[in-house]
């Protein structure tokens, strides 16, 4: 599909999507939404892509939040509400459940959505000069994507209730310590960063990380004898769809 909020390609048996709004920080709107959306489920249907990064047009942002037009109040008449969208709606599920190594690059700031929406992936980078908020506990919104699940789960819930109940704004190193971002690197060397990650999952087996990753998730949410005990299923599923069983 023609894409007018992002950009889509790929290379390398790599898919890039790229938030290409730079002039206003790649700030977000439903459309935009839909088109992260197609473009997710592209490189899924794609055989020949093996990972995605997901990243921003520009050096200063990665995603400043809402664009300033859902932010007003009251919103223009005829202007598609926030929320409304699938992305919004449902699509954090499909995110974390996304068959392909999944890699956010964020080249600047990373505010509100822009936040939240990094969360469903399996990794987070960030340049040096970067900054991270979750603040809509100052826009008097609740935040959505499955934040209130993926954010305890990836910083621990007092981090998690730091973040959001004072909504305020860490640097890039902040998220490293806290582990909110796998690695901080230097603004010029964020996307060969990201690009490296990605062609190193791509030389893995896809069917074998598409199970791993389930088995992650699932393993980290029950006992240990539940866990081994989906290992041993996944192993035969993935035998099965290796032509091994």
């Amino acid at each position: 599909m023609p894409y007018q909020h992002i950009l889509y390609s790929v290379d390398e048996r790599i898919a890039t999507i790229t938030l290409n709004r730079p002039d206003v920080l790649n700030a977000y709107t439903p459309d935009m939404g839909d088109e992260i959306v197609a473009a997710f489920r592209a490189a899924a249907a794609d055989d020949s892509v093996r990972a995605v990064i997901l990243t921003g047009a520009g050096e200063r942002g990665f995603c400043a939040g809402a664009d300033r037009i859902y932010l007003q109040q009251p919103i223009p008449p005829g202007t598609r509400l926030i929320g409304e969208e699938e992305l919004i709606k449902s699509f954090a599920l499909e995110l974390a459940n996304f068959p392909k190594p999944t890699i956010a690059a964020l080249n600047g700031h990373a505010v509100g959505i822009g936040m939240t929406m990094i969360l469903p992936l399996d990794m987070r980078i960030a340049a040096d000069h970067a900054k991270l908020a979750l603040n809509f506990s100052k826009l008097g919104i609740l935040l959505g994507l499955g934040s209130t699940h993926l954010l305890p789960k990836i910083v621990g819930m007092h981090k998690a209730q730091e973040l959001v109940m004072t909504a305020r704004t860490i640097t890039a190193q902040e998220a490293a310590d806290i582990g909110l971002v796998n690695h901080v690197v230097p603004g010029d060397q964020l996307q060969a960063k990201a690009r490296e990650l990605a062609l190193q999952c791509a030389e893995c087996d896809p069917a074998t990380l598409k199970y791993a990753k389930r088995a992650l998730h699932y393993g980290a949410s029950v006992s240990l004898e539940e866990a081994i005990a989906n290992e041993q299923r996944s192993v035969l599923l993935l035998k099965q769809e290796q032509g091994r069983g």
